[in-house]
């Protein structure tokens, strides 16, 4: 694993598996009680322009379990590259904290920070990609599932950043991934070129539709995510209407397996890409893959801020 996790790609998939073993044995600890220190006296900082519940309660969560802390700093008082540049927000905090998460919109601003940070940078999101919810999502149907290579999964919605994610991870992992979505409203393409390029390596089979059916037909998993996302709030009706008739409902559930596990990254839309009785219903699994969002970040945690150290700062003379 690299010094930071910017995008699934930043494993191998020897370190993806490792790291989703160990993030089973962490949450078995949790539950039981075991108290972990791994990450005693680190400092998590939380740079975050875009607002959050989930993954700012389990970063800070996670951090405390693991016997450290963190400093939540919301987009008014940093404003990267508005009042103080990104590469100068990297040299400040590598002086104070040990880690950063940055939940930010256009990529090119988390790559940047890295690109000027000493410390590790942990991508909380970005337009491009969502890597920490599709790795918590991974252990998710691991969990379920009892393996991941060859398990079917079904994507129906906008090709986001949490596609593109999923789109590393099942090439990496072997799996076998339809995206449907409407025209116009694919994955990155040079993030699906990268995908295809894995799947040849690991026998996973990646393949885009514009049929929700074709996703769901004997899928192990069906996933979705609403239609639009954060800061795209003014393509809201047009997008309401280009993706009519891709929603997650009980007839597109029973197109796929009888015991077909339902994902959702969360927040949900209710009534527009799933119905409540999908979401609500015996084949949805969207609060277990919200609570494995702590142990699947934990590992992260543990992997990148364990044993490193904050720069020192040059004494003056």
């Amino acid at each position: 694993m690299t010094k930071h996790f910017l995008t699934l790609a930043d494993m191998s998939p020897a370190d993806l598996g490792r790291h989703l073993k160990r993030a089973i044995k962490l949450k078995a600890d949790t539950l039981a009680g075991k108290r972990n220190k791994s990450l005693e006296g680190k400092i998590l900082g939380l740079v975050f322009e875009k607002p959050s519940l989930r993954t700012r309660v389990t970063f800070e969560v996670g951090m405390r379990q693991l016997g450290g802390d963190s400093i939540y700093l919301s987009a008014q008082e940093v404003q990267l590259g508005v009042r103080e540049s990104v590469a100068d927000v990297a040299r400040n905090l590598e002086r104070w904290v040990d880690g950063i998460v940055l939940r930010t919109f256009r990529h090119e601003v988390a790559e940047e920070l890295a690109r000027n940070s000493s410390i590790p940078v942990i991508n909380g999101l970005t337009d491009l990609v969502h890597p920490c919810q599709v790795f918590s999502d991974m252990l998710t149907v691991l969990e379920k599932r009892g393996r991941l290579k060859g398990v079917r999964v079904g994507y129906v919605g906008d090709g986001n950043n949490l596609a593109n994610s999923w789109l590393l991870g099942a090439a990496m992992l072997g799996m076998e991934l339809t995206v449907a979505c409407p025209k116009g409203y694919e994955p990155d393409r040079s993030v699906l070129r990268d995908a295809k390029k894995r799947a040849k390596e690991t026998g996973a089979k990646i393949t885009i539709a514009h049929s929700p059916e074709k996703a769901a037909r004997n899928a192990d998993v069906l996933y979705t995510d609403v239609w639009t996302s954060m800061g795209k709030e003014k393509e809201g009706a047009r997008r309401r209407v280009a993706f009519k008739g891709f929603q997650v409902n009980g007839a597109l559930v029973a197109a796929a397996k009888k015991d077909v596990l339902v994902m959702h990254c969360l927040p949900a839309h209710r009534g527009e890409e799933i119905t409540d009785e999908v979401l609500d219903g015996p084949n949805s699994i969207v609060f277990d893959q919200a609570e494995n969002r702590l142990h699947a970040q934990k590992v992260l945690l543990e992997a990148l801020l364990g044993g490193r150290k904050k720069k020192k700062a040059t004494r003056g003379k």
